[in-house]
C-alpha cells in the first residue's frame, strides 16, 4: 500500500485507508474529517489496527469500517477475515469461519451495556438535548458533562448552546458525555422535518456501562421513561442489553450477544395478544411500554419484530 498526503496511509477511488496503532483509538478531529471527506466522495473510511486497539463508542457508531491486522486482516466488529484487493478491503471470499483472534477472550472483564435508543420531535423553537439530559440524570445521578462533534469533546454541557449550533446545520451528530462516575456517553442526530412539517426529528443511542458484578436498573426502566415522557415527550424508544466493557470501549473480539428489554411506543394500545404493557406518561402524550425480554435472552429478538409488524399493521 502506498503512502498518501492528507492523512490518508491509502487513497483509491474506494477507499480511504488510515493506519492508528494508538490503544484507545476515537472519534478524533482527524478521522471525523476523514469521514466527512469519505462521505463527499463516494469512499468508505477503511481504519486499520491492531488487535490490541480498542475503539470509542462515537468511532464504533460511526461509518467508518474497524479492519484488523493480525496475520491477515478481518472485521474488528464482526470477525469477518478481510484482504486487500488493491482498491478496499474486502471479504475473503472462501473465509468460511470467524478470524482467530476474533474469538479469543477478551483482555478484561465483560460486563454489560444498557443502550436505550430513542425518536422524539421537537417544535421549531425547542431547546434540544432535554432527554438525554434527563435520562443521564435518572441512570447516572448527575446531567451531562459536556458536547461536542469530536473526541475529546470541546464544550461543556449546554442545551441551549448545542441548539444554537444544530441550528446552523442542515443535520448535525452531536456526541454527549456523562459527569458521573458511572460511564455513560450518547449520540444524537437531529435533522430537519420534512415540509410541510416544522421542527426537528431526534434519534438518540443512550449508552451506560455496568461492571460484571453489576446489575443494571431493568426492572426500574418503566418508571425512567414514564418520568422522562412526563416532561419530554417521546415517540419511541427501545431498550437493550449488550454485553461489553464498562468503560464503554470496544474490543476486536467477540463478547456476546445482544438482548431485548422492551419497547416503548407514543400512543395507547390494547394489543398484541402475548405482551405484557404497560401505560406510562402524561394523558395528553401516552407512552405504551411493551416488555420485550430480560435483556439476557438474545432469542428475544423475535418477539420484538413480531411487535414492530403489529405496530405497523395498525398505525
Amino acid at each position: 500500500m502506498t503512502t498518501t498526503a492528507g492523512g490518508a496511509d491509502v487513497l483509491t477511488d474506494q477507499a480511504m485507508v488510515v493506519l492508528s496503532d494508538r490503544p484507545v483509538v476515537a472519534l478524533s478531529p482527524a478521522v471525523s474529517q476523514a469521514l466527512a471527506e469519505c462521505e463527499g466522495t463516494n469512499r468508505t473510511l477503511q481504519l486499520v489496527t491492531s488487535p490490541t486497539s480498542r475503539l470509542t463508542l462515537p468511532l464504533r457508531a460511526s461509518k467508518a469500517q474497524w479492519l484488523v491486522h493480525d496475520d491477515g486482516y478481518y472485521e474488528g466488529l464482526t470477525g469477518r477475515p478481510m484482504q486487500w484487493n488493491g482498491s478496499a478491503f474486502v471479504p475473503l471470499p472462501d473465509a468460511r469461519d470467524y478470524a482467530p483472534a476474533y474469538t479469543t477472550a477478551p483482555t478484561a472483564p465483560i460486563g454489560s451495556q444498557l443502550v436505550l435508543t430513542f425518536q422524539a420531535r421537537h417544535a421549531p423553537a425547542a431547546v434540544l438535548g432535554l432527554h438525554t439530559e434527563k435520562l443521564m440524570r435518572l441512570l447516572t445521578g448527575e446531567p451531562p458533562k459536556g458536547w461536542g462533534l469530536a473526541e475529546p469533546l470541546q464544550h461543556p454541557w449546554s442545551p441551549e448552546e448545542l441548539t444554537l449550533h444544530t441550528a446552523s446545520a442542515s443535520s448535525s451528530r452531536i456526541i454527549v458525555i456523562g459527569a458521573s462516575s458511572r460511564p455513560a456517553m450518547a449520540t444524537s442526530d437531529f435533522t430537519p422535518l420534512v415540509p410541510p412539517a416544522s421542527g426537528i426529528a431526534e434519534m438518540t443511542t443512550l449508552t451506560i456501562g455496568y461492571t460484571d458484578d453489576e446489575d443494571p436498573p431493568i426492572p426500574q426502566l418503566p418508571s425512567f421513561i414514564d418520568l422522562l415522557s412526563a416532561d419530554h415527550p417521546l415517540t419511541a424508544l427501545l431498550a437493550q442489553l449488550i454485553p461489553g466493557r464498562a468503560d464503554l470501549t470496544t474490543e476486536p473480539r467477540w463478547t456476546g450477544s445482544s438482548a431485548p428489554i422492551g419497547l416503548a411506543s407514543a400512543g395507547t394500545y390494547t394489543g398484541p395478544p402475548g405482551f405484557s404493557r404497560k401505560r406510562l406518561g402524561p394523558s395528553d402524550a401516552p407512552i405504551t411500554w411493551f416488555q420485550l425480554g430480560d435483556g439476557y435472552s438474545p432469542e428475544y429478538w423475535q418477539r420484538h419484530q413480531d411487535l414492530l409488524a403489529h405496530l405497523r399493521r395498525t398505525a
